[in-house]
């Protein structure tokens, strides 16, 4: 059954992923071998069906596609279908454009070319939306009860956060005031709950930002931190379907231009050797 967001998601300027004090969050590397592991790829569709699609849709994607990771049409039909869409249509959504602007206040952004618009100078689409979905942590001051660390007061609350678990966080910030360097180290307890101390800062030490999770379940988190890793290869996949399918037909090209030239070479040795 979807799981319907209360909220809307993954939207807004790119810029807001710098946190307050000008430092940015660093981002973590998107494991990018999920992108050619099949099964990697079914579970991020999986997840996408149910968690995502129930607010954002993917309307420049056909269910078909999916045949291209593994799946067949009943699979597709049983598993990730939920209404009477078929397998030729495109990933929409009931909710109209009225009602989203009615509820939340602006329609969730379509999904179709997430990673790629969430690309920059600074980081890779996968990369930001990697560390985006791990990056959600309690806090009681904030309207859903949620706050990301790279999306600072995101509107989007943390549909995953069951399969997560809970967790505490750490967020070292230094940065600069009308008084100096300051460093202010925030944690916030699993019900999010936040203790702040503020330390004065001598000489002109470098803006940063470092966060650290301590989750209740190890184990759990490293779960979740691979299932998020099928989710963006399924989203990156989205974006390109195609692109694995031309690395392969480009990788035999080169190799064809390769021995074609080969080849031609040595007929033309062989073809003017007695030519003096």
């Amino acid at each position: 059954m979807k799981k319907f967001l209360a909220a809307v998601a993954l939207s807004a300027a790119a810029a807001s992923a710098v946190a307050a004090g000008g430092a940015s969050v660093p981002m973590d590397r998107f494991p990018a071998e999920r992108l050619r592991d099949p099964a990697a790829l079914q579970n991020g569709a999986r997840l996408f069906a149910n968690y995502c699609l129930g607010c954002h849709s993917a309307s420049l994607m056909r269910w078909q596609r999916l045949r291209d990771i593994g799946l067949d049409e009943r699979q597709i039909k049983d598993f990730l279908i939920f209404g009477n869409q078929k397998v030729g249509d495109t990933m929409t959504i009931a909710m109209t454009a009225r009602d989203a602007k009615l509820w939340f206040g602006k329609q969730p952004p379509d999904l179709s070319v997430i990673a790629r618009a969430r690309t920059s100078f600074e980081y890779s689409g996968p990369d930001y939306l990697y560390t985006l979905l791990r990056g959600y942590y309690r806090d009681a001051a904030s309207p859903t009860g949620w706050n990301n660390v790279v999306y600072p007061n995101i509107a989007m609350p943390h549909i995953l956060w069951e399969r997560q678990g809970a967790r505490e966080v750490t967020i070292e910030r230094v940065a600069y005031t009308e008084q100096g360097a300051v460093r202010t180290v925030t944690i916030y307890d699993a019900q999010g709950r936040a203790k702040v101390t503020t330390t004065p800062l001598a000489g002109q030490p470098a803006e940063r930002v470092r966060v650290s999770f301590k989750p209740a379940d190890a184990d759990q988190a490293r779960r979740f931190d691979s299932e998020v890793a099928d989710l963006v290869a399924f989203l990156v996949y989205m974006t390109d379907p195609s692109a694995q399918t031309r690395v392969r037909i480009g990788v035999w090209v080169m190799l064809f231009l390769f021995l074609f030239a080969a080849l031609a070479w040595w007929l033309n040795r062989a073809y003017w050797k007695d030519v003096k």
